[in-house]
């Protein structure tokens, strides 16, 4: 499937909260990164490229993290894109601390969260930012605490929705009892489905679904033979499914190279036949 004449916008859009209003194939802008999510990119020029072709292609939704480089993903985006389009909606999240490479530390107590929040507001050059997420859950703070200083964020206008990330049902239903969530960010992909559940809820609910490393576990046998069939790749089948599996699911991949965004955003237009998504839905 050839990257021509592409947009988002072909995947459709979907409701943030209620009144973000997003084309439903996004942009994940943890690769634009060292190795390791750590350090600048080895072409910073490259990596501010993506994300303009991104906007140009219609994603105007792009997701990001305090954590990633750590602050080099939010600079960058403010680099490239500030000021920003009217309907480009920035999510970012925080609850993390970075020691080096690959390592990321737990720290989501209020204080903590309270500081990221300020931090990211300052790189992404924002007055409040449109969607907040809870990277992660700390074992060493309760999550109620956590949740709660997102709705302090939230009363100062400082966010406008929040969102929830790495959770389980308990963990949801917790936070949607202090506050409304917006959106739910949990790993989901063709090989891991451990969030199905959670996919269907927020289905069900209004929430938004965002599923991270949504390329990963690929199972070449069955995704191969239906790639050949529409001329795409495996991995645009993927991105196809997903968008067809709920159409509360806002895939987010990321890349750090021009000619593979133009390839991912490819995968907005791309229609699957209704048995070929059994087919695949079915298969583990």
């Amino acid at each position: 499937m050839e990257a021509t004449n592409i947009s988002a916008a072909q995947a459709g859009t979907l409701v943030i909260g209620d009144d973000l209003d997003v084309n439903r194939l996004g942009f994940g802008a943890m690769r634009l990164t060292g190795p390791g999510i750590w350090g600048p990119p080895a072409d910073r020029e490259e990596a501010k490229a993506v994300l303009r072709r991104a906007v140009e292609l219609g994603t105007n939704f792009i997701d990001t993290a305090d954590s990633y480089g750590p602050h080099v993903s939010e600079s960058l985006i403010a680099e490239a894109l500030y000021p920003y389009p009217d309907d480009l909606v920035i999510a970012t999240k925080g609850g993390l601390e970075r020691t080096g490479p690959d390592r990321w530390p737990h720290n989501a107590r209020p204080e903590h969260l309270k500081a990221a929040c300020e931090g990211s507001l300052q790189r992404l050059r924002l007055e409040r930012i449109p969607l907040y997420q809870l990277h992660r859950p700390d074992p060493a703070v309760p999550y109620e605490e956590s949740v709660g200083a997102l709705v302090e964020l939230e009363q100062e206008g400082k966010i406008h929705h929040i969102g929830v990330s790495n959770v389980d049902q308990r963990l949801l239903s917790i936070a949607r009892a202090m506050t409304k969530v917006a959106s739910v960010q949990n790993r989901y992909n063709f090989g891991d489905r451990e969030s199905d559940a959670l996919v269907d809820m927020c289905e069900r609910e209004g929430m938004a679904f965002l599923p991270w490393a949504p390329m990963h576990d690929i199972v070449e046998n069955e995704l191969s033979t239906i790639a050949a069939r529409h001329h795409a790749t495996t991995r645009q089948v993927v991105l196809a499914w997903l968008l067809a599996r709920s159409p509360a699911i806002l895939p987010i991949p990321g890349t750090g190279s021009v000619v593979h965004l133009e390839t991912n955003v490819a995968a907005a237009g791309l229609r699957l036949e209704p048995n070929e998504i059994v087919s695949l839905t079915a298969t583990r």
